[in-house]
């Protein structure tokens, strides 16, 4: 393991850079409480956290999660395959790639608000954000498989034209290698786009329930710490998938697409 001059290695000092920014982001924000004077203005975050620990205990709480985190998962697992696959289906033809091009930029330049509401009219409160976050979540996964495979080393794939190998062998040594690394760092940007993007639909249209549907009822009654709580509880659901997804991926044998005389690794 690699030691910085101090004695510390990399990983020590980045644990001990993040503790330091996290306490200067609680400082801040207990600052800023303390300036606005009013806990229904902007709470402090032991207020909050003495909120949000009430929370947990009840029923709505459990419900709220469950409800949100299905609508997540639901958006995954609808735009990311079809994302990947049509960015691996673009990506292999300019033209292609020229033909979705107008889809993806109309999609990146309308405004969120606009297609939960639109979405709204069309699916009725309960669908709108699961179909929101697939409209985000869907360019993105598109636009990193074409980005993965624009990145395929050209003196590999000239190697693939000289010697007769079957697609079936190209597409498992040539493009899952290059292709695998792209949609695993994708598909964790998604995830917590999706979280976003379902909570912000939530907020909007109050399907039956959901985080955003309780910041809603909280925001409605002035009860901002309960705001700021059902906020907090957010952020951790999402950073907890997040590194679940995570732990999940580096069990996943990918590197197997490898033949056993290779030992590079991505």
């Amino acid at each position: 393991m690699m030691q910085s001059r101090n004695g510390r290695s990399p990983r020590d000092e980045s644990g001990v850079w993040f503790c330091l920014g996290m306490a200067v982001l609680l400082l801040c924000w207990e600052l800023g409480s303390r300036i606005g004077g009013s806990d229904l203005i902007f709470p402090g975050p032991l207020v909050v956290l003495q909120r949000f620990i009430r929370l947990i205990p009840q029923g709505t709480f459990l419900q709220s999660l469950g409800y949100s985190m299905v609508r997540v998962l639901m958006g995954i697992l609808i735009s990311v395959p079809l994302g990947v696959g049509l960015g691996i289906g673009a990506g292999m033809d300019k033209r292609g790639r020229a033909f979705f091009r107008p889809l993806f930029s109309i999609i990146s330049a309308t405004p969120v608000m606009s297609v939960i509401l639109i979405a709204f009219l069309i699916f009725g409160a309960e669908q709108t954000p699961v179909f929101t976050a697939f409209l985000m979540v869907f360019p993105v996964m598109a636009a990193t498989a074409m980005e993965g495979l624009g990145s395929v080393d050209p003196r590999l794939q000239e190697l693939f034209r000289i010697y007769p190998v079957s697609w079936g062998a190209k597409i498992r040594y040539l493009y899952i290698p290059t292709l695998v690394p792209f949609i695993l760092g994708g598909l964790r940007s998604s995830l917590s786009l999706c979280w976003k993007v379902v909570v912000a639909a939530e907020v909007l249209v109050q399907p039956f329930q959901g985080f955003g549907t309780r910041m809603q009822m909280a925001k409605a009654q002035l009860e901002t710490p309960e705001l700021f709580a059902w906020t907090l509880a957010t952020v951790i659901a999402a950073a907890l998938s997040q590194g679940l997804l995570t732990l999940m991926l580096r069990r996943v044998p990918y590197f197997s697409v490898y033949p056993p005389y290779s030992k590079k690794r991505p």
